[in-house]
């Protein structure tokens, strides 16, 4: 993404040298010098940190990605659009994770708001926040965390009409839904878009996930069709402690970074089923 001569001459200029614990040296830019610049510019500084990484200087708030998926693969994150479906137990920690991670844009898609039930798990409620707008509680939250990221929030229910167009310039789209008839929607869209969708699940003290590209056994070849519309995820019966969305969240964050970067193997063709209770781990082949 150009940004102009000019400008990469400046952040050339306030970049420095730094030694890493390996006593490797590279060059790298703080946060204040890339909202100097993206200020001065008037250039989004999302450019701005793209534009370093072309020139091999790193914004120092990534400095700790680089060593597992290197520059390159920090720069196809800042250059993604991922879209979470949900902003709930799952979608919050899914979207402070991407946000932290330097996803460059995020679509959040969510029509509820907080309620205090939530307050057990959903990373971004608050008890200031109940009643508010999830979506828009987000958009505030990712802003303190990476101005860097563009965010698109959509106060939107998911259904078969409007899926498409929500989801249409993802590279990645994720599961943070609590309904399986929502989930199959989105995983039919996705596969007609040619996108890989990376689905996760909880009740309890357990989780799953799996990563579906498309053309592959979907959510179908294990759960079945649902025609329900009002249909509940399990865990409106077995609760939601906090700790299952968090682990279940990381994971399927970690399913796209190694989608987006290239790094890794997804969990492709098998669903992973956690029982965090026993302490097991389990794996349905496809």
């Amino acid at each position: 993404m150009a940004t102009g001569q000019s400008t990469d001459n400046l952040i050339r200029r306030l970049s420095k040298s730094w030694t890493a614990p390996d006593k490797k040296k590279m060059r790298v830019i703080d946060l204040r010098n890339v909202r100097f610049i993206s200020s001065k510019k008037r250039i989004p500084p999302r450019e701005i940190e793209i534009s370093c990484l072309e020139q091999n200087i790193i914004p120092i708030r990534y400095i700790r990605n680089i060593g597992t998926i290197g520059i390159e693969g920090q720069l196809k994150l800042l250059c993604s659009t991922v879209a979470v479906c949900g902003v709930g137990g799952l979608g919050g920690t899914i979207i402070e994770l991407l946000a932290r991670q330097g996803i460059g844009h995020l679509v959040i898609i969510d029509n509820d708001k907080f309620a205090e039930n939530n307050l057990n798990r959903q990373i971004m409620a608050t008890e200031g926040d109940l009643k508010k707008s999830k979506v828009k509680v987000a958009v505030t939250r990712i802003k303190k965390i990476n101005s860097a990221v563009t965010v698109t929030a959509v106060n939107k229910k998911i259904d078969s009409k409007n899926v498409k167009n929500l989801i249409k310039d993802a590279a990645v789209v994720i599961d943070g839904l609590d309904n399986l008839m929502t989930r199959q929607i989105v995983a039919d869209a996705c596969n007609k878009l040619k996108i890989p969708f990376v689905h996760g699940a909880i009740a309890g003290f357990n989780g799953q996930l799996m990563t579906i590209f498309p053309g592959d056994k979907g959510l179908s070849a294990i759960c079945g069709p649902c025609t329900d519309e009002n249909a509940c995820g399990i865990e409106a019966q077995t609760g939601n402690p906090a700790a299952t969305p968090a682990v279940i969240a990381a994971w399927e964050v970690q399913e796209a970074i190694k989608i987006i970067t290239g790094i890794g193997n997804p969990i492709r063709n098998r669903l992973i089923f956690l029982d965090f209770a026993d302490g097991t781990f389990d794996e349905i082949f496809l």
